[in-house]
């Protein structure tokens, strides 16, 4: 199949899948005149890469895990490497949640405190820049 009926077999847009085979994701035939071939595979292949974009992978975890990868939901066969990868990227997650819950922290500290002040004691807003004395 060429690349716009594996896009519609697969509701995902050409150039999306022009860009999985340039992360290595997809791997299409070439005909005699340059068009893209696929087999029906590349529907599997596409919904597994799917299934794990949505699951915070990069496309760079993605290449290195397919191989490890079976049917579409994907299930992941527990090889080594694709276990410490997949814990790393849960670290990543981790980490970044940590961040935004210290943001959110803050924000709500300041919230609360600009509340207690109370508009009374602050200047009112004349649309004027204020400089620094």
């Amino acid at each position: 199949m060429r690349i716009g009926e594996l896009g519609r077999r697969t509701g995902v847009a050409a150039h999306q899948l022009r860009y999985y085979e340039a992360q290595g994701l997809l791997e299409p035939d070439r005909s005699a005149n340059g068009y893209r071939e696929y087999d029906d595979s590349a529907v599997v292949r596409v919904r597994q890469i799917r299934h794990l974009l949505g699951a915070g992978l990069s496309t760079e975890d993605i290449a290195y895990l397919l191989p490890c990868a079976v049917g579409e939901a994907p299930e992941l066969l527990g090889c080594p490497e694709l276990l410490a990868a997949m814990r790393s990227r849960m670290r990543r997650l981790d980490d970044q949640l940590a961040a935004l819950a210290r943001s959110r922290d803050a924000l709500a500290d300041y919230i609360d405190a600009a509340e207690r002040t109370g508009r009374d004691s602050y200047p009112p807003f004349d649309g004027t820049e204020r400089v620094p004395a």
